[in-house]
């Protein structure tokens, strides 16, 4: 069983995506990871985040152990990862690396932007999580500031609202609704009352 799971920014959509992988014990990846480790390999090095040559060739040699870098996490890197993730050969690069974790013999749980859209378009079920831009901009500004992280609700309105934009734009595998996926507006849901809609979906999916 794939479960693919797509959504905007700080919609929900990674929570919810551990807990439907722990809850069915699958292996979960969060795709948003691969690109900000491009985006850091592009830093470290002390190179543009839009040169294309060297963003493919980080991601091609991406290693697994990188993922787990705290640097991947901050605010900061998200913007960066948004950058690289405009870039059509550092998709392409990065869309092997995907679908050969999705392929596992039990299957996998992945989140992401072009999951039930491009990288697992036969996927069991497909979720697109979302909520209104103020709503998201509260939630990340609330996990920064757990964080220690000190930045203005202003900001991450603004900062959410671009990456929105890049996002659904961009002419590599932009964020869209998969015409099979079922939408989940988490808006106005905690995240126990978003497992729940998500596990009635899958489950339904399952007996199919």
């Amino acid at each position: 069983m794939v479960i693919a799971i797509d959504g905007p920014a700080a919609s929900g959509k990674g929570t919810l995506a551990k807990r439907l992988a722990e809850h069915y014990r699958l292996p979960h990846l969060d795709t948003g990871l691969l690109y900000r480790a491009v985006a850091l390999t592009l830093l470290d090095a002390d190179r543009d985040l839009a040169d294309a040559d060297a963003a493919a060739a980080a991601a091609r040699g991406l290693d697994a152990a990188f993922l787990s870098d705290p640097r991947l996490r901050g605010s900061a890197m998200g913007e960066a990862a948004s950058i690289v993730s405009a870039q059509g050969a550092v998709r392409a690069a990065l869309l092997d690396w995907q679908r050969r974790f999705a392929g596992a013999a039990e299957g996998a749980v992945l989140d992401g932007r072009d999951i039930g859209t491009v990288v697992c378009p036969d996927a069991t079920v497909k979720l697109f999580v979302t909520a209104s831009a103020e709503e998201r901009a509260r939630r990340r500004h609330r996990e920064l500031g757990g964080r220690g992280e000190t930045v203005a609700y202003e900001t991450v309105l603004s900062d959410i609202l671009r990456r929105d934009a890049r996002d659904a734009d961009r002419a590599a595998a932009p964020l869209r609704v998969a015409e099979d996926a079922v939408v989940i507006d988490t808006t106005a849901l905690d995240a126990d009352a978003a497992f729940r809609a998500a596990t009635g979906v899958v489950d339904g999916r399952s007996r199919a």
